[in-house]
């Protein structure tokens, strides 16, 4: 059964908001408090369905959870407590927890096969399939894809010097766990800086973790001190991984800061609507993860961040976001990495600026829940967006007031959201088909437009073929 979201123009946005907690700090607060040796309290943990393929997988790998409200309790028992499994662990459309799980039962030598949704199944896996083969990991994959099988690996595994091509938090935090079994330490090293949450998080649960990263491409200096304390270098983002026996995970107690990612579309949806102002509670602002803003501040955007605070080892803060007049920038190299899931709502952005949105070397964009380069151009010129499509990203001529219209989500929650963002400030109402994915990270994200002030009407399509009954 598919969903449609209709959003209509002309309200401004107004109102103070909390958001859900973070995406990729609940997927692994989950996991790393499975592997620890005690109970773990997570509060404002994210329910929804990315991280119910993870809590499904836990349990079936043996770790008893228990979910009350925002509040999961996990009961871990160390790697030694994971079960092996025989039937398949299904990671439904969520490749962080295929990657990290593939990570952690590495670690533990637990035999296993992850597989998902046929979405994931296009995911590129060889990212992980090769470095773990040099830990001496037992693990196949099909053309380079899901499903991943794991067999019985040597004990302990190999200690790894990699160079990742491409910089990933999701590869980074996988080849991390397994290095937690590894007989030496782990050193790797990326082009750009990926999010470091597995970072931040495994240290704080006593695990020696050292992260150097250039100083050219610092930001946010008032969390500079958070981050390492270690000497920082005109290099490659490097880190290092020292492992130890017996290893003995902390348990975690943590309040999760608001989703910056989820963020990124009331911020675009303030900054586009005529006469709006919100006030984001709360919001995780780790300097891994602020590019969006920092590419909106560059195009204009009256956005600011205040009540700057640490939470959990991470950076947080509030955010106040004003409608804006915006103008075009250029958007390339480590600002792609630090900004890789805010694109398509950055697009609808610089579909409301005034004159031309550059967007380059950015393709990773092409490996995520949908090609998101082609689908997010396709899907915007059927809403009157002037909008060029490369290889490696996409040129956007911006304009006041695009026309609106029916358009198609591709499965991709992000896709989802951003597109309904438009019919805010567009000529006509904008209509969203396959919209229920938008609840596999942000099922708050319709109810919490309406109570900014925006229009917008749900209706439940009785066939799939009438959602792809596009003009």
């Amino acid at each position: 059964m598919s969903t449609s979201l209709t959003i209509y123009p002309g309200q401004s946005l107004q109102g103070t908001v909390s958001l859900p907690g973070d995406k990729s700090l609940s997927h692994r607060a989950a996991l790393f408090a499975g592997l620890a040796h005690g109970v773990s309290r997570v509060d404002n943990f994210l329910n929804a369905g990315v991280t119910q393929a993870m809590l499904v997988a836990l349990a079936a790998l043996g770790i008893h959870w228990e979910m009350d409200g925002t509040r999961l309790t996990v009961y871990g028992s160390g790697f030694e407590g994971l079960r092996s499994q025989d039937g398949i662990l299904d990671c439904g459309s969520s490749a962080t927890t295929l990657r990290l799980l593939a990570g952690a039962l590495a670690a533990g030598g637990v035999p296993a096969t992850l597989d998902g949704s046929p979405g994931l199944r296009h995911r590129p896996m060889i990212r992980i399939i090769e470095p773990l083969r040099q830990m001496g990991v037992v693990i196949q994959g099909q053309d380079g894809c899901a499903p991943l099988v794991l067999g019985c690996s040597e004990r302990p595994l190999r200690g790894l010097n990699y160079a990742l091509a491409v910089s990933s938090a999701q590869v980074k935090s996988c080849l991390l766990l397994a290095a937690l079994a590894a007989d030496s330490p782990t050193t790797l090293s990326e082009p750009g800086p990926s999010r470091d949450h597995t970072e931040r998080m495994l240290r704080s649960m006593g695990v020696s973790i050292d992260s150097i990263q250039p100083a050219a491409d610092a930001i946010a200096p008032q969390f500079l001190s958070s981050q390492t304390g270690s000497e920082v270098h005109h290099a490659a983002y490097v880190t290092r991984l020292i492992p130890s026996h017996p290893l003995n995970l902390a348990p975690l107690n943590l309040t999760l800061p608001g989703d910056i990612s989820s963020a990124a579309f009331l911020i675009v949806a303030a900054l586009i609507s005529p006469g709006s102002y919100i006030y984001l509670q709360n919001i995780g602002l780790n300097p891994t993860r602020i590019g969006l803003i920092e590419a909106l501040a560059e195009m204009g955007a009256d956005l600011q961040m205040v009540n700057l605070c640490l939470q959990g080892g991470e950076p947080a803060g509030d955010l106040v976001v004003r409608a804006s007049t915006l103008h075009g920038t250029r958007v390339s190299g480590s600002l792609v990495v630090r900004m890789i899931d805010e694109f398509p709502a950055f697009a609808v952005a610089a579909a409301f600026a005034q004159g031309r949105t550059v967007v380059s070397q950015a393709e990773e964009l092409h490996h995520k829940e949908s090609d998101r380069i082609t689908a997010l151009c396709t899907e915007l010129r059927r809403l009157g967006v002037q909008v060029e499509e490369a290889v490696d990203g996409f040129t956007i001529i911006g304009r006041e007031c695009p026309q609106g219209g029916e358009v198609a989500s591709h499965g991709d929650h992000r896709l989802a959201m951003a597109l309904a963002l438009v019919g805010l400030a567009a000529r006509q109402p904008v209509t969203v088909h396959g919209a229920e994915v938008i609840g596999e990270s942000f099922p708050e994200f319709g109810p919490i437009l309406a109570a900014l002030g925006a229009r917008l009407e749900q209706a439940v399509l009785q066939t799939h073929q009438e959602a792809s009954k596009l003009p």
